[in-house]
């Protein structure tokens, strides 16, 4: 008799049961192109049950590659450079679990937890590469800093292994005992500790070094080293002032040359006050504050009145616009309007007239830029500012956009040549539109799409959705009433709609993508929105006179910028896009997301196989659009990757009742055809039985 078929997931389960088992015959690593092959010789029946699981171009590599997240996350391999190895923990693992149904339940309670940990695993990760070298954090105080389970956070750094993993030791300086460390790794780690002067003895560092729980957000500004010798090295500090209890004080400072913080309810001290007499004041003095709050200004004033001299760098920003200058004289506390600016230190301004963009700035700068402190510790760019603010420092840089990556692709579900099309795409023409029947992942990625192209930066992201009544008015700038200045009447004012606000935005800062995301754009009048821009989204370099003037008090006509790219989605179900005229077809490329063509018809089964999920979602769908003869109205797999439905008995089964069919009664309406005989979810599952 022969012995029934395994579905894709159990192969799956299999091949990464069998890749841990391989891992852990070869402790030096292997090349993930090699690893497979080596999978495949111990399992060679695999290969050819899996062609009969399914009609996508999945294979077995792809399946080992998608689904091997949950052995990381769970800290018992560690990808690096193209090399996978297997951790202590690891092997342990193996031993724990000798077979391929508990050894994959285990893994899945990793990933489980790290999928509902995410915030907290991103700021632990955050706190351990800010831990200065010399310096460690106990494994509890982590923790219980970014809300996680102890045990559950050492074997994930394990797997990830985070700049400064190794200086994540236990509560008394050694290595932890949840990371079940071999004598191999136990080495490595006290190498690493030694190399940065941590000094090991019976297998603990100094608890001098400790940097405790409650400092652990403090850790960016703090100085470890307490070097404040009078001839040490210029330094730089960011002050902030655009945002000071809801109110910019940059004009201000700008003026009259200085930076401030608010210290209303602060005594007033002397400059170089140590920062122990600074924590006991805070204490007294915001007595009411929490301890965090507490902490932070005590980090902060001694910042300001102690640690910043005479000749350093100040910086702000307003916006996109970086002001730099140098700190002048001592600090000294003087009476401010709302007590917005007690705590005063001179400075000398040298860009006032003409600040820097925010786009000038080191990538790396640039993101500690983005953290909320209000001091910040800038001296690591001491150099790279002073060569901004020098002569001929201005740098022209161009825009481009940048190449998809692998990760991207593999988050999407897609393939990265697919990907890379459609920004080569946007490169010829920055205009694109991703058309499909409902339920494709249009809207879905296009907005991740966006935010790779913009660089992570949401602020550089704008999405508006089109509908019948919407004008041009609403979408670049209009009459609108607005209150008299004496409050007494109302008077029409030209105000910016969003894609002008993006324009803006992107005109100061060349260099960067900016990316508007137009939903449903065939919903709109698109000769009514758009107008006189019609011409515009052709021709990026010309200029034209707009509707109203206020664009450009100057009277200067406007250009579209070349930075400023469009991503449009369109559904086809309503035969929209049969709609749009020749001239928008000329301006925009399109992309068809279709479910049973590439990328979208492997979606489904990529994501089934992610979350360990049977296949059969995926067989379903593709039974249900074999009977719909309509292309465009064929159905699309989003509805079917929510985790939820899978997980409640009735879920799948009523997502089908609510959503899929009533989308096809709307179809057939009036044509005489009985939707729930034809694609109810019972007659499709007796037709793939």
């Amino acid at each position: 008799m022969t012995a029934p078929m395994a579905s894709r997931t159990e192969l799956t389960r299999k091949i990464l049961f069998e890749a841990a088992q391989v891992l852990a015959e070869h402790p030096e690593g292997i090349p993930v192109s090699e690893l497979w092959p080596l999978i495949n010789a111990r399992l060679p029946e695999v290969a050819e049950q899996w062609k009969h699981g399914g009609v996508d171009s999945n294979t077995p590599e792809i399946a080992l590659r998608f689904k091997s997240g949950g052995l990381v996350k769970s800290g018992w391999v560690i990808k690096s450079h193209g090399r996978w190895y297997l951790t202590a923990l690891g092997r342990i693992a193996l031993n724990k679990h000798p077979g391929v149904p508990s050894f994959i339940a285990a893994s899945h309670a990793g990933y489980q937890y790290w999928d509902q940990h995410k915030t907290g695993f991103e700021t632990a990760k955050r706190l351990v590469e800010a831990v200065p070298e010399g310096s460690w954090v106990a494994a509890r105080d982590l923790a219980t800093q970014a809300g996680l389970d102890e045990t559950r956070l050492v074997a994930l750094l394990q797997g990830e292994r985070p700049e400064g993993w190794h200086r994540i030791l236990d509560a008394d300086g050694g290595v932890p005992d949840a990371a079940h460390a071999d004598e191999e790794l136990r080495t490595k780690w006290q190498r690493l500790l030694e190399d940065e002067g941590l000094h090991v003895v019976l297998g603990r560092v100094p608890p001098a070094r400790q940097i405790l729980g409650a400092d652990l957000q403090q850790i960016v500004i703090d100085d470890p080293d307490g070097g404040e010798g009078p001839e040490r090295p210029r330094r730089a500090w960011l002050v902030r002032g655009s945002n000071v209890r809801g109110e910019s004080l940059i004009g201000d400072w700008l003026a009259d040359r200085y930076c401030s913080l608010p210290a209303s309810k602060l005594r007033e001290l002397p400059a170089g006050s140590s920062q122990d007499v600074i924590r006991a004041v805070v204490d007294e003095d915001y007595a009411h504050g929490s301890y965090n709050d507490k902490l932070k200004k005590t980090a902060e004033f001694y910042a300001f009145l102690t640690r910043m001299r005479d000749g350093d760098l100040a910086l702000s920003n307003d916006g996109g616009k970086i002001y730099v200058g140098h700190l002048r004289g001592e600090p000294a506390f003087r009476a401010s309007v709302g007590n917005r600016a007690n705590l005063q230190r001179p400075v000398t301004w040298l860009n006032a007239d003409a600040p820097l963009d925010f786009g000038d700035l080191p990538d790396e700068m640039s993101a500690k830029l983005a953290t909320q402190h209000d001091v910040l510790d800038l001296t690591e760019f001491v150099d790279d500012l002073e060569r901004l603010i020098g002569p001929g420092s201005a740098r022209a840089r161009e825009f481009a956009l940048p190449d998809v990556t692998a990760e991207l692709a593999v988050e999407l579900l897609v393939d990265q040549e697919w990907l890379q099309e459609c920004v080569e795409l946007l490169r010829d023409r920055p205009q694109l539109i991703l058309y499909g029947p409902p339920g494709t992942g249009k809207t879905y990625i296009a907005q991740h799409l966006a935010q790779h192209l913009s660089m992570g930066k949401r602020e550089n992201v704008k999405l508006v959705q089109f509908h019948p009544a919407y004008s041009y008015e609403d979408f670049f700038e209009g009459f609108r009433p607005v209150q008299t200045p004496d409050g007494q009447g109302v008077m029409f004012k030209p105000l910016p709609g969003p894609l002008l606000r993006l324009v803006d935005a992107a005109r100061q800062r060349p260099e960067e993508p900016f990316v508007l995301i137009i939903d449903e754009i065939n919903r709109g009048n698109l000769a009514k929105i758009f107008g006189e821009l019609y011409f515009l989204l052709e021709y990026r370099k010309k200029a034209i006179d707009l509707l109203y003037s206020s664009a450009d008090e100057t009277g200067t006509p406007f250009t579209l910028p070349e930075n400023l790219v469009i991503l449009g989605t369109m559904n086809t179900a309503d035969r929209s896009i049969a709609l749009v005229d020749a001239a928008m077809r000329r301006r925009f490329a399109f992309v068809e997301l279709h479910p049973e063509e590439t990328p979208t018809r492997d979606v489904l089964r990529r994501w089934l196989v992610r979350h360990e999920f049977s296949d059969e979602a995926a067989r379903l769908l593709d039974e249900l659009n074999a009977r719909i003869e309509d292309r465009d109205f064929k159905i699309g797999p989003s509805y079917l990757m929510r985790p939820g439905i899978y997980q409640d008995p009735k879920g799948f089964a009523r997502v089908w009742r609510t959503q899929i069919l009533p989308l096809l009664e709307e179809h057939h309406y009036g044509d005489g055809i009985g939707v729930a005989e034809r694609y109810g979810l019972e007659t499709l599952r007796r037709r793939l039985s």
